[in-house]
């Protein structure tokens, strides 16, 4: 196995930043050595800096998509943490729903999974949005998820997922209803694919094109961030969100302190977040 050396270690992570925003502080040389290596291996290259060189120089953009590939960290599964999917069910969903019947607005409801990786997140989402509400087709539902992994964008619209997948989190009553038997494993079916829009997305770059949520889910990701990265994403994901909409984002992490435009609410378990800019 190739061995990172003290002086290539900055570099590695100065470039490993400037692809997925991801810092990676001088405790991490081992997720280095053990994720990139291989990958230095497979090119042939005697060691990291080469990498590095090998994939800056790169036209077609393949080493660096197995780099990103390879340091974000895809670890998901279905209904992770239930409180979230809770906090939907019994309160989101339901007030959006009559705040649109008080309002006769036929707006479509809006829900972006924003580290979405590799689809559970916002498969999840969708199977509880037909679960409370029925046949979607009634319904003006926009789902959205972007991940910076190619790699797990393009699992993610395959829908398609291995029997220990599916295992992980899911019921069997579930199981049953919102997936077809595949020769790989369980595919997710079509009616609920079709509510759900993929697309590779570095949170560090502009978003704003993507409109407005009612609902942004933003979990596990940020903690990889440098705190200034967090705080211009979170700023960023607040400004996308509609009056009223609500940020969800992982049960060990707080905006307390970081962005005082956020207000934080309690629903039972679950803990969400909503943007109110002060007026000028």
């Amino acid at each position: 196995m190739i061995r990172l050396l003290a002086d290539e270690q900055a570099v590695v992570t100065q470039y490993v930043y400037s692809l997925c925003s991801i810092t990676l502080d001088t405790s991490k040389g081992y997720l280095i050595e053990g994720r990139l290596g291989p990958i230095a291996e497979e090119a042939s290259c005697r060691n990291f800096l080469e990498l590095v060189q090998r994939s800056r120089t790169d036209s077609s953009g393949q080493l660096k998509r197995k780099i990103v590939d390879a340091i974000t960290t895809n670890e998901t599964l279905f209904f992770r943490d239930t409180s979230p999917f809770d906090l939907l069910r019994f309160k989101v969903i339901p007030e959006i729903i009559d705040r649109r019947a008080k309002a006769n607005s036929k707006a479509p409801i809006r829900i972006w999974s924003a580290a979405c990786s590799t689809g559970q997140e916002i498969y999840s989402i969708a199977m509880v949005l037909t679960e409370l509400l029925g046949d979607l087709s009634r319904h003006n539902i926009r789902l959205f998820g972007t991940d910076v992994s190619d790699d797990a964008v393009a699992k993610a619209s395959a829908g398609i997922y291995s029997p220990l997948e599916v295992g992980r989190g899911l019921a069997d009553i579930a199981r049953t209803r919102h997936f077809s038997a595949v020769p790989k494993g369980w595919k997710i079916r079509d009616e609920l694919r079709g509510y759900a829009n993929f697309k590779r997305l570095n949170l560090m770059e502009d978003f704003t094109a993507m409109g407005k949520f009612d609902v942004i889910f933003c979990r596990n990701v940020a903690i990889y961030f440098s705190e200034p990265d967090r705080i211009s994403l979170f700023n960023r994901l607040g400004q996308r969100l509609e009056p009223e909409g609500c940020l969800v984002i992982g049960s060990m992490e707080s905006l307390s302190g970081i962005c005082p435009q956020f207000v934080s609410q309690r629903h039972l378990r679950s803990v969400f977040y909503q943007w109110k800019p002060a007026k000028p």
